[in-house]
């Protein structure tokens, strides 16, 4: 019972390590633990954390793309960018379907808070083949916001409509995003907080 609460604090305290260091730490952990206390951690976690240190060792381009590889806290499925998780859904819905969907997977639609997020979301549609998305955007009283509270400080847009009549905004695959009535049907993309702050 000792080691596995030696081996939960070290964990902890890896946690707040650089990603190399907790890498090493979860090997280190693994190697000094009892043997009956050996089929508590997984040995799969261990190929991976061991994986992971080589990786680092080996990458040409120092450590970032092969620890970003190697320790995505995004869920499965959900793609890693900046500080946030993206999510393509390919089934088409309505803004307001769209936005409760993403809430039900723990995110809100995506808002864009610069040009590379922003790049980074056209790349994704235009490989699925898509050429409008739904985004977080919507206008309120003739402001634009972002459902998930994001301030509305970056913006891109390609074509602009009247935002009482069209209060939605979607992007566009080739050029900005434009808006459009919110019971529209388009695909989406999610986005949330790998960490659920």
């Amino acid at each position: 019972m000792k080691s596995i609460l030696l081996l939960s604090a070290l964990l902890w305290a890896a946690s707040a390590a650089p990603a190399e260091l907790q890498a090493a730490a979860a090997v280190e952990a693994a190697a000094e633990s009892p043997m009956e206390d050996v089929a508590a951690v997984e040995a799969p976690a261990e190929l991976q954390a061991a994986a992971a240190v080589e990786a680092v060792a080996e990458s040409p381009m120092g450590n970032m793309a092969a620890v970003e590889a190697n320790f995505n806290f995004c869920p499965q499925d959900w793609l890693s960018h900046g500080s946030r998780c993206f999510k393509f859904i390919s089934s088409p819905m309505t803004w307001y379907n769209a936005e409760e969907h993403c809430n039900n997977l723990g995110g809100h639609l995506a808002s864009v808070v610069n040009p590379q997020e922003y790049n980074y979301l056209q790349q994704i549609v235009q490989l699925t083949g898509q050429t409008n998305v739904w985004l977080g955007g919507f206008a309120l009283q003739g402001r634009w916001m972002w459902i998930d509270r994001q301030g509305f400080y970056y913006n891109n847009w390609s074509t602009q409509s009247s935002s009482t009549t069209y209060p939605c905004i979607y992007l566009r695959s080739t050029t900005g995003w434009s808006n459009t009535q919110c019971t529209s049907s388009l695909r989406f993309i999610c986005s949330k907080n790998p960490f659920g702050c």
